[in-house]
């Protein structure tokens, strides 16, 4: 069993940036392919970002394409989100998640409808305008 912890999450402007880590305890986190959600006020929660077990293949919503970089560093157990040019409408908790058995693509398609193997807490971002 694995469980995810996330840092990093406050309060930034409009153009600001943010880093939000996500640590994972537990074995063979290598194993496990991770990604990124968020879920705004009275909004579904969308599918953010996605990496690879090794970090070799990343994807990204359109919405946040060139804005955030996905990142993992395997050693120490630990997946990030770099988050630049923050807009108000980043403003979400923003929930990591891994799974054993989902390529990063696949995450990217399936959206947070997938049953996956282990969520975060949650992290609140909010971006004053």
């Amino acid at each position: 069993q694995a469980q995810l912890v996330e840092s990093g999450g406050g309060l930034a402007q409009t153009g600001g940036s943010l880093r939000l880590s996500c640590a994972v305890s537990g074995p063979s986190f290598s194993a496990y392919v991770t990604g990124w959600f968020r879920q705004a006020p009275g909004k579904e929660r969308d599918f953010v970002a996605a990496i690879s077990e090794t970090g070799g293949s990343t994807y990204y919503a359109d919405f946040v394409k060139g804005r955030f970089t996905i990142s993992r560093d395997n050693a120490k157990n630990t997946v990030y989100l770099q988050m630049n040019n923050l807009k108000p409408e980043d403003t979400a908790v923003y929930y990591c998640a891994a799974d054993h058995a989902i390529t990063a693509q696949a995450m990217s398609v399936m959206g947070p409808e997938y049953e996956y193997d282990y969520w975060g807490q949650g992290s609140q971002v909010t971006v004053s305008s």
